[in-house]
């Protein structure tokens, strides 16, 4: 069924872009005109606005709390694909069906996958993922930035006649995002070793943890179309107890009652452990709050596991 919808996506797209095909000079002429850019996840979005600025009209496919494992294109955002110049994406297999899609796309429609800069050294492969890479790079800030560089290059590439603006763009934003890698790593030095444990409802922030320190602890594994079984909710409880942990901490685009049920499970040992609050995992806040971007989507990430785990 899964390859039924990807397959019938593909026809859609192609569709429209038949019916758009007939352009005119000046419409194919990008220096004279915005780019038309389509960007999956809101973390992706968010580079290409950075780096494109006011030369490229930004559409972003998933909003705030929808999960890229799980999301279903809708008839809007078929259309907004057709009329892209160019759809950028985190590949890696994040947005399940729809990455084969935009590679099936490259020729009709430019598809960029932002990863694809990233040394595959660099990547995690957990065995649980069959052979696949974890594609949750954006939680590793040094990672991240890699993305920038291939956003960047895709655009000058479309529009050489602005290749200063996006040169000037991407280096202004790298700045920015090397000051928060080091406010990580500062903030992360407030709690005490032994305490750097991070529960989740599945396993989005292991990056995280390997590049500031963290030990990582998900229900669901790193894709959320697993379900979290009750053996696994036990051997959690299990080990919180064990451990003293003081917070576990539910995800904005992840149901809450996988790590509620945990919490559940402690306090049936007669320990208790508290919801630290709720981390951004695969979907960034709403837009216009500090967490609408991915720099404060971030910061508040930090800022919430810090409250919750350095005992202040």
């Amino acid at each position: 069924m899964k390859n039924k919808a990807t397959f019938l996506l593909l026809i859609l797209i192609l569709v429209f872009l038949s019916a758009c095909s007939s352009t005119t000079a000046q419409d194919d002429d990008l220096s004279l005109r915005p780019i038309r850019a389509v960007a999956t996840t809101g973390m992706v979005a968010d580079v290409v606005k950075n780096v494109g600025g006011k030369r490229v009209d930004v559409t972003g496919l998933m909003g705030p709390g929808v999960d890229p494992h799980l999301y279903k294109p809708s008839e809007r955002s078929v259309i907004a694909l057709a009329d892209a110049d160019v759809i950028f994406y985190n590949g890696l297999h994040l947005e399940a069906g729809m990455g084969k899609v935009f590679e099936r796309m490259d020729g009709a429609v430019q598809t960029v996958a932002t990863t694809d800069g990233i040394d595959r050294a660099k990547l995690s492969s957990p065995p649980e993922f069959q052979g696949n890479y974890d594609p949750h790079v954006w939680f590793d800030v040094q990672l991240w930035m890699d993305t920038v560089n291939s956003v960047r290059d895709a655009l000058i590439e479309m529009d050489p006649q602005n290749v200063q603006t996006y040169q000037d763009n991407a280096t202004a934003y790298l700045a920015e995002l090397g000051a928060l890698d080091q406010y990580i790593h500062s903030q992360a030095a407030n709690i005490p070793e032994e305490k750097r444990v991070l529960i989740t409802a599945h396993d989005a922030f292991n990056y995280f943890g390997r590049a500031y320190g963290f030990e990582v602890r998900g229900l669901q594994g790193i894709s959320t179309a697993s379900e979290a079984g009750t053996a696994d909710v036990q051997a959690l409880a299990d080990y919180i107890v064990e451990r003293g942990i003081p917070a576990i901490f539910v995800e904005s685009s992840v149901p809450t009652r996988t790590i509620e049920a945990v919490q559940a499970a402690v306090r049936a040992r007669g320990a208790e452990v508290q919801i630290g609050g709720q981390l951004f995992s695969d979907a960034m806040g709403s837009a216009g709050t500090p967490e609408g971007n991915y720099l404060g989507m971030v910061r508040h990430n930090i800022d919430t596991l810090v409250k919750a785990l350095s005992g202040s």
